[in-house]
């Protein structure tokens, strides 16, 4: 049974922890294809060696094998603080799904299972996660830890997002953005799943997402879509009636006579939100709901490399 099959034989959200290791399973038993040959599932105990670097540390023995220089990094050192912030308001629960399609399949459900594969990654790295959810309120807060009790508390709290979806809630992610801001004490890697759906001027979004930074924190901005309707405004030809789900507001139209307008905006917004997370030197990575979930792991390994 190749990897896809495992996943949608254990879509069903109970499994969240089980599926999240099997896709992370199925990731480190091919990365001799990927950049990061040379690594294995205790691969945060090594860093690329760079040049001018003391040579004291060089893994001579992993040398001889990958034919690449790194250094041993020992656990006080290698220790990575995560902090994972998802966004839990209403438009984050599209597209809403049918009866049996898999829970990973909308915005929410992609993140959760994202921010719960990240979750196994550094679990094998032996680094501490936190996590952050928000909407029209702080939801809720766990500071960084590494205990197998705390990864299973936050865990359960993922599994939670995905049982309440049926309340209306928009998003303040301005507000609670500086205010995880003020909870971050310590030096880490801060990653964002969000649709940046707000009616929030777009300046005070990058100005809280730049409070994220302070202290030297590592941003990573995961801005996930559905590609379909949210990009393309992908409809059939009949008349709809489109209803934001965060304000109940609704509009009817035809999808085709707005499409090339709406493609238009949406492009612009997209290039916007990219020129300015690269101006705060935040690393900004736009998701499809239908990716797979290499995209996400391996972007953070990158990043991780950089963090280092």
């Amino acid at each position: 049974m190749n990897l896809e099959q495992q996943i949608e034989k254990i879509s069903s959200f109970e499994h969240l922890e089980l599926l999240a290791n099997q896709i992370v399973e199925g990731f480190i038993s091919g990365m001799h294809k990927s950049p990061f040959h040379g690594f294995s599932a205790e691969f945060a105990e090594h860093k690329t060696y760079n040049q001018g670097e003391s040579t004291k540390h060089i893994d001579w023995k992993l040398f001889a094998k990958t034919d690449r220089l790194y250094t041993k990094r020992y656990e006080e050192e290698t220790n990575l603080r995560c902090h994972l912030i998802v966004d839990n308001s209403s438009s984050m629960h599209y597209p809403k799904l049918k009866a049996n399609q898999p829970f990973y399949e909308n915005k929410i459900g992609f993140s959760v299972l994202a921010s719960a594969v990240l979750m196994n990654l550094l679990k094998k790295q032996r680094d501490a996660v936190g996590l952050s959810i928000y909407s029209d309120t702080y939801e809720y807060y766990a500071p960084e830890k590494g205990s197998d009790r705390h990864h299973r508390m936050i865990l359960n709290t993922l599994e939670g997002v995905l049982k309440n979806d049926s309340t209306t809630k928009t998003t303040d992610t301005v507000t609670y953005l500086h205010q995880i801001a003020e909870n971050l004490h310590r030096r880490s890697m801060v990653i964002l799943f969000t649709d940046l759906f707000q009616n929030e001027d777009n300046d005070k979004i990058f100005k809280a997402l730049q409070h994220l930074k302070h202290n030297k924190h590592k941003v990573v901005v995961f801005h996930v879509y559905d590609q379909k309707t949210e990009l393309n405004f992908n409809f059939d030809a009949a008349p709809r009636k489109f209803i934001d789900v965060e304000t109940g507001e609704s509009i009817q139209l035809f999808a085709e006579n707005s499409q090339e307008a709406y493609q238009k905006v949406i492009a612009n917004y997209f290039k916007t939100i990219e020129a300015t997370c690269l101006q705060y030197q935040i690393k900004y990575i736009p998701v499809a709901i239908d990716e797979k979930f290499e995209k996400i792991m391996t972007s953070y390994l990158v990043e991780k490399q950089k963090f280092a």
